[in-house]
């Protein structure tokens, strides 16, 4: 049993290991490549994230959903090197909007460079993952563009916040399914088109990663609150700090303006309302959802994002490779506890 990928999903097929293996380490290399320039401050910002890691749990669905066609098709690899190049641009322009000073466990290019800087450098992202999508022929471009329009919608939505009378919840799961599960949907569109799969099975997939990157957004807000090492290189409860509204919250807020809401839980709310850059309110407001409900409420959420991803992937054959996608739904929801 070996360990690969994002989580420690384990493998259990040589055969299936070896192509995995070899497939995010030919993505490492062309994402290298890809973010080369003449000049060489530019291409020093571009590598920036790319060398401080990260899951690239994007390529190993490309890698994982190429097994049900030709795995060793040309267009793999580099269709898994788009979307991990437009994931890694959409990283620079939100630490951009968030101010956030450290991603991937080292400092981010905003607070290295400054805004301008990080910005460009994901513009130039961007404009490199175009290039190489447009070998890849019209129809990936189409889909590219679609999902890339979902995630900026996403965004924006999240900017602007619910619309009067929408349930904040269903708002934020709106904005997950845009700005996060999109992208992963395209993942593994992009590995069973590319390796010629039958376009059912593409579909099937694509709906499998749609529920498994909002349950793995959930699962991040999850560990935002209950974790103490973040996986993702950010210090527990930096979206509490930083005001951004993640599910516990939401489930906080909405059993507080229920009948069934207590003092307690309204008190936690004006808590949360306020000024979290101090450490001791910022502590307290952290430990306070660590004891309340409503984060046991948005892990269940995980949970059944999880098995909806689980259940979507049915009509597919039994396989080494469905075993390993089942596997990623049971290690979304173990990050989530």
């Amino acid at each position: 049993m070996t360990v690969v990928g994002p989580f420690g999903l384990s493998v259990r097929d040589q055969a299936l290991e070896a192509d995995v293996q070899a497939g995010l380490a030919a993505v490492e290399e062309g994402l290298l490549e890809a973010t080369k320039s003449d000049v060489p401050f530019i291409t020093e910002a571009a590598q920036h994230l790319v060398r401080a890691g990260g899951k690239r749990f994007r390529p190993l669905l490309v890698m994982l959903a190429a097994q049900f066609g030709d795995p060793y098709s040309p267009g793999v690899v580099p269709s898994a090197v788009v979307v991990e190049l437009t994931h890694l641009a959409t990283l620079y322009h939100d630490d951009v909007m968030d101010e956030a000073e450290v991603r991937r466990g080292v400092a981010s290019a905003n607070a290295r460079w400054g805004n301008s800087v990080a910005v460009l450098t994901g513009d130039f992202l961007f404009a490199r993952a175009s290039h190489i999508l447009a070998d890849l022929g019209p129809e990936a471009v189409r889909i590219q563009a679609q999902a890339f329009e979902r995630l900026v919608t996403g965004q924006i939505l999240e900017t602007a916040g619910p619309r009067d009378g929408r349930d904040p919840i269903d708002h934020y799961l709106d904005v997950l399914a845009g700005k996060t599960g999109s992208l992963v949907a395209v993942a593994c569109r992009f590995g069973a088109m590319m390796s010629g799969a039958e376009e059912s099975t593409a579909n099937i997939l694509t709906q499998y990663g749609e529920r498994l990157g909002t349950a793995f957004q959930l699962a991040d807000d999850v560990l935002d609150i209950a974790s103490d090492s973040h996986e993702s290189g950010k210090t527990p409860g930096t979206d509490l700090r930083e005001g951004i509204p993640t599910l516990p919250v939401l489930r906080l807020r909405a059993r507080a303006e229920s009948d069934a809401g207590t003092p307690e839980d309204r008190a936690l709310c004006e808590l949360l309302a306020g000024d979290l850059t101090d450490d001791v309110r910022h502590a307290e407001a952290l430990a306070g959802l660590r004891a309340h409900p409503a984060l046991e409420e948005a892990r269940r959420d995980t949970v059944r994002y999880a098995e909806e991803a689980r259940a979507t992937l049915a009509p597919l054959p039994a396989c080494t490779s469905k075993a390993a996608l089942e596997g990623l739904c049971d290690a979304v929801v173990h990050r989530a506890g």
